[in-house]
């Protein structure tokens, strides 16, 4: 583990899509190990959304890679609400299906709540709905979501100890801040962990305590130099658009001079977030019995 390739200010740089292309060579050999059982994920896409499309497309193209099976599931904008339920159930009955994803966000006149509530625990490989979520709060077996889960795996590969130590979780979204404050302080991963949000005063005192510091606010670089204690690792989850492209939470150059760790945007917790898809998606029919 001593070939990190580190920022010019020395920090360890988190490298999302090394992790990512290590991972999909990992579940290759895995798979034909096991004889290349057909392990399957399905998408559902509804509407013309092209960073949907993008997402998807992108998806498939590494499901392939790790020699696993993928289906596509495209509807049009105009769809019914019955129509998704009905194609998202279909998916649910098919045995040759192993994990459902469902890309969000629909478009705004579908509820997704009455769709992503047809999906079992054991196919919510995007582990979002209610059933999934108090799984990870009881620790029971099921699937974390995938961008948290794929922070955990960046931490570890690039050596960032994590029991003992302080964490700081900006942002409170179920689909990150939440599950990513309940996987770092569980029983076996042992940190002390602190949740901020849009409401916390003194900001910047509260991050300057973290030795980890994750930042999912989704706001344009509010991180800066000063919210960093010397020597922490700092996790970029937040996606902004701006004039000059993506752009996350973390004012990288900045933070990059301060910071024992870092990652990229893009290139860091994205690609990590596909990865933990198609582990969760193993998963999946592990727990089905298809492998």
């Amino acid at each position: 583990m001593n070939d990190f390739e580190r920022t010019p200010g020395g920090a360890i740089l988190m490298d999302g899509n090394r992790l990512r292309d290590e991972t999909v060579a990992r579940i290759r050999g895995d798979i034909e190990a096991m004889g290349s059982p057909a392990v399957c994920l399905a998408t559902v896409l509804v509407g013309g959304d092209r960073p949907s499309q993008i997402y998807v497309r992108m998806k498939h193209k590494k499901l392939g890679e790790a020699g696993m099976v993928s289906k596509g599931v495209e509807l049009p904008e105009e769809s019914t609400q019955a129509e998704v339920e009905a194609a998202v159930a279909d998916l649910v009955a098919d045995p040759s299906v192993h994990g459902i994803l469902v890309q969000l966000p629909l478009p705004a006149h579908l509820d997704p709540e009455p769709v992503l509530a047809l999906l079992p625990p054991e196919k919510d490989v995007d582990g979002l709905t209610e059933r999934s979520m108090g799984r990870l709060v009881r620790g029971l077996p099921g699937h974390v979501p995938c961008t948290p889960l794929g922070v955990m795996r960046l931490l570890d590969r690039f050596g960032v100890e994590i029991k003992g130590k302080r964490a700081v979780v900006v942002g409170r979204s179920t689909l990150v801040g939440l599950p990513q404050v309940l996987l770092l302080a569980r029983k076996g991963v042992d940190a002390t962990v602190t949740i901020a949000h849009s409401r916390t005063p003194d900001m910047i005192e509260v991050c300057r305590q973290a030795d980890i510091l994750v930042a999912a606010a989704g706001q344009a670089r509010m991180i800066t130099a000063d919210h960093v204690k010397p020597g922490a690792a700092v996790i970029d989850v937040g996606v902004s658009r701006s004039e000059s492209g993506i752009v996350g939470d973390v004012d990288f150059e900045a933070v990059q001079a301060v910071a024992g760790a870092i990652t990229p945007m893009p290139g860091g917790t994205g690609p990590m977030t596909i990865a933990c898809l198609l582990e969760n998606t193993v998963e999946a029919a592990r727990m089905l019995g298809a492998i």
